[in-house]
């Protein structure tokens, strides 16, 4: 049997097990409520804000630290035995929060989850390094990103009719039994890499190599990735180490924060929420879509990737600046707060499938896995200082914060434009 456009198969397993990822972590903070939402996680427990931004750090931490471990996981098993490793484990401790009975119980399953669930950053970077060419991994990276929005566009309106119907409780049990479901046909449909997949046709097989740096065409099973250290020694490899430190808040500040801001400010309740969380990550999931789009059309046209990712990244950043600042200026409303938190969230994700790009770009085999979690646990560790921050900050105000991470949005695109002065292969 031969499948023409494997590759998107592949693809697509992956943007839906991103779907699952940001529904299975966005669950706990639409459930949370306050003091005064009724059958809530925090009033059935007798927990508070600032529990949950300890709670919240604690997932952060353990996935920092799994953004690292996998992506050296992922390059030594491979990117199909991992995603089993990495969506089994996160889906048994989704259902597994059914089980909680105070700050301890929930602090121990969202790390575990915390820790499985970083995997699926560098294992799909790396998937979209053996699966696509050059210029369509952009494309790629932003069909994968486009789930986490889809996700998150999903779990509120999705999480909220589960808990009036069922409670909290069994809710948890329903979204982690999704990921142990996905695991069937992805190992039905990813049986080996391009080169040995029995499925493949001759042409996608030669499109697919062709279109590849020459290292990758060259890189084997037994090919050894570098070192951290050897990754570091290049000067490019800091401008996503840094670039992801300032830019990664941006949006764990409205993964995290927006349904806790919804309900004191707004005074929402859990149904009110899943009415108007999930707007935001509408232009998120475009602004996936149209960065990949962009990035892949300026490559064709100039023959310069350096300018595809650079140019792309630049207008999504200009973007999040403008959102941002009006976030400040005119967000009076819930209508018009989540309006403009759509366009920040659509500039974001414009920008970022190019820079979780850039480890594909810099490298080859072994090592891509190896930079892409380095670079997601740099920029959660910049996530984990501003969620310390957070709940002592919106006791007098949250202006402060989105003014905070305005200024680091340049900060994040200088990093990658001063380190990556010309965006190629090094190997």
């Amino acid at each position: 049997m031969k499948i023409k456009g494997l590759r998107w198969l592949i693809i697509a397993l992956i943007f839906l097990a991103t779907v699952i990822n940001y529904i299975d972590r966005s669950a706990l903070s639409i459930m949370w409520g306050n003091e005064n939402v009724d059958g809530s996680i925090s009033k059935s427990l007798g927990l508070t804000k600032n529990d949950y931004g300890l709670i919240l750090n604690i997932f952060m931490v353990a996935y920092a630290l799994g953004q690292l471990f996998s992506g050296k996981i992922f390059d030594k098993v491979g990117t199909r035995i991992g995603y089993v490793l990495s969506i089994g484990i996160w889906s048994l401790s989704t259902i597994l929060h059914s089980t909680i009975r105070g700050f301890y119980s929930i602090a121990f399953f969202r790390s575990t989850l915390g820790l499985s669930e970083a995997g699926n950053w560098p294992g799909a970077v790396k998937s979209n390094a053996e699966w696509f060419p050059i210029k369509e991994r952009a494309i790629a990276q932003g069909l994968f990103n486009a789930g986490a929005s889809i996700g998150s566009v999903i779990a509120p309106p999705f999480i909220a009719t589960l808990f009036v119907a069922f409670g909290w409780r069994t809710t948890f049990i329903v979204v982690g039994s999704l990921g142990l479901l996905w695991i069937i046909p992805w190992l039905l449909v990813n049986k080996a890499g391009p080169k040995k997949h029995p499925w493949i046709t001759e042409e996608e097989k030669k499109y697919i190599c062709e279109g590849q740096s020459l290292a990758d065409q060259n890189a084997t099973e037994e090919t050894k990735g570098l070192s951290l250290k050897e990754i570091l020694s290049h000067k490019e490899s800091w401008a996503i180490v840094v670039g992801r430190f300032f830019l990664e808040p941006i949006w764990w500040l409205f993964v995290g924060w927006m349904p806790i801001y919804l309900f004191d400010v707004y005074g929402f309740n859990v149904k009110e929420v899943g009415m108007f969380a999930w707007v935001p990550y509408v232009g998120a999931a475009i602004g996936s879509i149209a960065g990949g789009y962009v990035s892949g059309k300026i490559i064709a046209k100039t023959n310069s990737i350096n300018k595809g990712r650079k140019i792309t990244i630049l207008i999504g950043g200009i973007i999040m600046i403008i959102g941002l600042i009006s976030t400040v200026l005119f967000a009076s409303t819930p209508e018009r707060f989540v309006s403009i938190v759509f366009i920040v969230l659509f500039g974001f994700q414009f920008a970022i499938g190019n820079v979780q790009t850039l480890p594909s770009d810099l490298f080859s085999g072994k090592s891509v896995g190896s930079l892409a979690g380095l670079g997601g646990m740099v920029g959660v560790f910049s996530v984990i200082i501003m969620n310390f921050l957070v709940p002592i900050i919106a006791e007098v105000s949250y202006t402060p914060i989105f003014i905070a991470i305005a200024i680091f949005v340049p900060l994040g695109v200088g990093a990658i434009y001063y380190f990556a002065k010309n965006i190629e292969s090094l190997e």
